[in-house]
C-alpha cells in the first residue's frame, strides 16, 4: 500500500501540473470536513470544484480590471446616483446588466465639465467586468489618438485595430476636450468605423453633436462619425452642476460655520 504521505505528495504534484491551485491548497481541509459531515465522494468533489471555479473567476476579474486600465477609484459605490435624473438613473441600472454589449450598442455621455461623466461610465464599465467578465479597455481620447498615430507611422495600424477589436467595450474619455489636427481625427474616425456594429464604444464629451465639426474638421466626416455612433446607442444627458464645485461650496460652508 502506498503511504498516505506519498499519496499527498503525488496528488500535490499532479494538481500543480493540471493547474488546479485551489484543489491543491484545499483538498486536505475539505477532506477533513467531508469525513466529519459524512459527505459523499460527489459532494466532496463538488465542494472542491466550486471553490476552484470561484477562485478562478476572482483571478480572472482581477486580471480584466488590471488590463482595462480603468481608474478603479471611479466606481459606482463612490458615485452619488441620487444626483441623476430619474430617467438617467434607470438607464444606468439597465446598462449595468450588459445586454447592450451583446447588441454592440454604444453609450454616449454628454454634459458639462465636472458633471461626473467619466466617473459614471467608468463605474458602469467596472460592473461589466465584475458581473459578466467583459473585456474592457479605457483610454482618454488624446492618448488613444497618439497611440493610433504611432501605429500608423510604423505601419502597424491594422495590428493595433485588431488588438483593440478583441475588447468587448472601448471606453474613450473626453472626446473633443482637446482640439486635435485633421490627421489625428482621421485615425480616430478609422477606429470608430472599424468598431461599427462589431463592438461597443463608451465615450464622454462636453461638446454636443452640433459642435463636433470642430473635432473632425470636415462636415462629411463629422456626419459619418455621428451616424456610426448614434445608429445603435444609448445617450446619457448629464446636465448637472460640477460635482467638484458642489464639494468646494460645501467645504467652504463648513469652514464658515466653524468660525
Amino acid at each position: 500500500m502506498v503511504a498516505n504521505k506519498d499519496v499527498k505528495g503525488t496528488l500535490h504534484g499532479q494538481l500543480r501540473e493540471l493547474r488546479l491551485p485551489t484543489f491543491r491548497d484545499r483538498f486536505e481541509e475539505v477532506a477533513q470536513r467531508a469525513v466529519q459531515e459524512t459527505l459523499s465522494y460527489e459532494q466532496y468533489l463538488l465542494e472542491l470544484s466550486s471553490r476552484e471555479c470561484d477562485d478562478r473567476r476572482i483571478r480572472k476579474v482581477e486580471r480584466l480590471l488590471r488590463d482595462s486600465r480603468l481608474p478603479l477609484e471611479k466606481n459606482l459605490d463612490t458615485f452619488d446616483l441620487k444626483r441623476l435624473a430619474p430617467k438617467t438613473a434607470r438607464q444606468v441600472r439597465t446598462l449595468q446588466e450588459g445586454s447592450f454589449v451583446d447588441r454592440c450598442e454604444n453609450v454616449l455621455a454628454f454634459g458639462n465639465s465636472g458633471a461626473g461623466k467619466t466617473h459614471l461610465l467608468c463605474g458602469i464599465a467596472q460592473e461589466l467586468i465584475r458581473c459578466s467578465e467583459r473585456r474592457v479597455y479605457f483610454s482618454t481620447c488624446s492618448l488613444l489618438v497618439q497611440e493610433l498615430l504611432v501605429a500608423k507611422r510604423d505601419l502597424k495600424l491594422s495590428r493595433l485595430l485588431k488588438r483593440l477589436s478583441k475588447f468587448d467595450v472601448l471606453v474613450i474619455d473626453d472626446i473633443g476636450y482637446v482640439q486635435q489636427s485633421r490627421e489625428e481625427m482621421e485615425v480616430l474616425f478609422t477606429l470608430l468605423a472599424e468598431r461599427y456594429e462589431r463592438g461597443s464604444v463608451i465615450l464622454t464629451s462636453n461638446l454636443p453633436f452640433s459642435k463636433w465639426e470642430a473635432i473632425f474638421k470636415d462636415p462629411m466626416t463629422t456626419a459619418a462619425a455621428i451616424d456610426r455612433l448614434v445608429h445603435h446607442s444609448v445617450i446619457l444627458e448629464l446636465n448637472l452642476t460640477s460635482y467638484r464645485l458642489e464639494q468646494a461650496k460645501k467645504s467652504k460652508a463648513t469652514e464658515t460655520g466653524d468660525k
